[in-house]
C-alpha cells in the first residue's frame, strides 16, 4: 500500500467530523479511493464492513431493500458479511456509492443514528444521471482524491531527496548543472509514469515502460467506456481524447467543435459538464480581469482542458500506434525528443496546482494593433496579489507575455515565475525555477 496524503484528510475527518458526517472520497476511476478507504479502516477501527456496489451478491443487495429500521439493517448486514460491528469502533464502507443512489440518500439517517462511522467512495459521483432522483445528503464531508502527486511518487519509489529539494528551494541558490539534470530526469520519470497507482505499482515492480504504457492505456480505455455509459454517442470520449491535440496546436481555449466535428449544441455543453464532473480532466479558466480576485473574474466559457494525470497525458500524446515504443520513453527521459513538448509540462503544472485544492487560471489578451495574443500560462492568488507563471520545456530567454503582463498589471503582481528545466536563476524581477520546485512555491502561498 502506497503512502498517500489523503490519509491525513481522513484522520482529520475521523477526529473532527465522523460522528455527524460520512466521509465521501470522490475522484476519477483508478486513483486509489477504494484502497485508501479500506487501508484506513484496517488501521483505525476495530472492525469494518466494505460493501462494493460494483461487485455485490444478491444476498447482500437484499439487505439494503429496507434500511428504515436501523437495528434490523445492522443485524442483517453483520449476518450476511460475517463481520461483527462495534458501536463507535467500526466503520462501514460504501464503495462505488453512485451505483446505488437510494443508499447514498439514506446516509443522512445512518449518520444521524450515530452508531457507526461511514466512508463512501465514488467515481463520476456528481453526474446528474446518478443523483437527479434523490436528495443529496448534506451529511457528507467531501474529500477529493487525486492521482499521486510528485511527492507521493517519490515516497513510492523510495527516493528520499524530496525534503532536500525543499531545502534547496528555500536557499534560493543555484542547484548546479549536474544536479539539476539528474533532478529533471527524476521528474521526467514521474511525467512518464504518472500518478495512477496501478502505473506506479508497475514501475516499482520493475516493469518496462511499454508495459507501464499498457497499464495506462487500459485506464484510458476504461474512461472511454465509462463515458459511453453516460452518453452512448461517444462524443464525451472524443472530447476527452482531443485535449492533447488542442493543447499541441496552441489554442487559446478548448474548442468543443474541434472535438465533436460539428457546431456546438446545448447537448454538447451537457456532455462537457459530464466530462468535467468525471474528475478525469482539469479545467484552467481564463480570467478577464486579473486585477481582482481570480474567482470573481473567471470566464466560465473560456478555458483550457488538461488531463488529471500527467502519465495518461504522456500516453495519449503518442497514441497513434497500438503501443508506445520503449525508445520514445527513453528519449523522453533523456530530453531528446525532437517535438516541442511545452504542453506536456503545462499539464504537469496544472496537475500540481489542482492537487493542492486550487483552481487553475490563465490570462490571454490581444496584442495592440495585431491579430495575435499574449498569454500567461497560469495565475495563482497570493493573498491580495497575483503570482503569474509561464511554463517552457527548454529555452527560457524569451518571455514577452510575462513581461507585458507584469507591466500591465504591475500593481497586482508578486514574484512572477518562469518554470522550465533550467536551474534556479533571476532575470530582473522574474524568478526562474526548475519545474520540480513548483510544489514548494505552492507551499508558500
Amino acid at each position: 500500500m502506497f503512502k498517500r496524503k489523503v490519509f491525513e484528510e481522513l484522520a482529520n475527518w475521523k477526529e473532527n467530523y465522523a460522528p455527524k458526517y460520512a466521509a465521501l472520497l470522490e475522484g476519477a476511476r483508478r486513483v486509489g479511493k477504494s484502497t485508501v478507504a479500506e487501508e484506513f479502516a484496517k488501521k483505525n477501527y476495530k472492525s469494518y464492513i466494505k460493501v462494493d456496489f460494483a461487485n455485490i451478491t444478491q444476498e447482500l443487495m437484499d439487505v439494503f431493500k429496507d434500511i428504515a429500521d436501523h437495528k434490523v439493517f445492522f443485524l442483517r448486514l453483520q449476518t450476511v458479511t460475517g463481520v461483527t460491528l462495534y458501536p463507535r469502533e467500526s466503520v462501514i464502507i460504501f464503495d462505488e456509492i453512485q451505483r446505488q443512489p437510494l443508499v447514498r440518500q439514506a446516509i443522512k439517517y445512518l449518520v444521524a443514528d450515530g452508531t457507526y462511522d461511514y466512508i463512501e467512495t465514488g467515481s463520476l459521483i456528481s453526474i446528474k444521471k446518478n443523483v437527479k432522483d434523490i436528495v443529496i445528503p448534506s451529511e457528507e464531508h467531501k474529500i477529493p482524491v487525486y492521482p499521486m502527486d510528485y511527492e507521493e511518487f517519490m515516497w513510492a519509489i523510495g527516493n528520499d531527496t524530496y525534503p532536500l529539494l525543499r531545502d534547496l528551494y528555500k536557499l534560493g541558490a543555484e542547484v548546479g548543472n549536474g544536479t539539476n539534470r539528474k533532478l529533471m530526469r527524476d521528474f521526467r520519470i514521474y511525467m512518464a509514469v504518472g500518478g495512477m497507482p496501478q502505473a506506479v505499482e508497475a514501475y516499482v515492480n520493475g516493469k518496462n515502460f511499454s508495459e507501464i504504457d499498457r497499464v495506462k492505456r487500459d485506464i484510458i480505455d476504461l474512461y472511454i467506456d465509462d463515458f459511453k455509459k453516460i452518453d452512448s454517442s461517444g462524443l464525451i470520449g472524443k472530447m476527452y481524447e482531443s485535449i492533447p491535440s488542442q493543447l499541441a496546436t496552441g489554442k487559446k481555449k478548448y474548442m468543443l467543435s474541434m472535438a465533436t466535428g460539428k457546431r456546438k449544441s446545448k447537448k454538447d455543453e451537457e456532455r462537457l459538464a459530464d466530462l468535467l464532473d468525471s474528475k478525469t480532466v482539469i479545467a484552467c479558466y481564463n480570467t478577464f480581469n486579473p486585477s481582482v480576485t481570480l474567482a470573481q473574474s473567471r470566464d466560465n466559457d473560456t478555458f483550457k482542458l488538461y488531463l488529471s494525470d500527467i502519465g495518461l497525458f504522456t500516453t495519449m500524446i503518442f497514441n497513434a500506434s497500438p503501443k508506445t515504443d520503449e525508445n520514445i520513453y527513453s528519449k523522453l527521459l533523456s530530453d531528446k525528443l525532437s517535438a516541442d513538448l511545452g504542453y506536456l509540462y503545462e499539464n504537469a503544472v496544472a496537475q500540481m496546482i489542482t492537487a493542492t485544492g486550487r483552481t487553475a487560471y490563465y490570462h490571454a489578451w490581444k496584442k495592440e494593433n495585431s491579430t495575435h495574443y499574449y498569454e500567461v500560462d497560469f495565475l495563482l492568488q497570493n493573498k491580495t496579489k497575483l503570482l503569474p507563471m509561464e511554463v517552457k520545456s527548454s529555452a527560457t530567454k524569451r518571455h514577452d507575455s510575462m513581461d507585458e503582463f507584469c507591466k500591465k498589471y504591475s500593481k497586482h503582481v508578486s514574484m512572477p515565475i518562469l518554470l522550465s528545466q533550467k536551474d534556479v536563476a533571476k532575470d530582473k524581477n522574474l524568478r526562474l525555477k526548475p519545474i520540480y520546485m513548483l510544489p514548494f512555491v505552492m507551499e508558500e502561498l
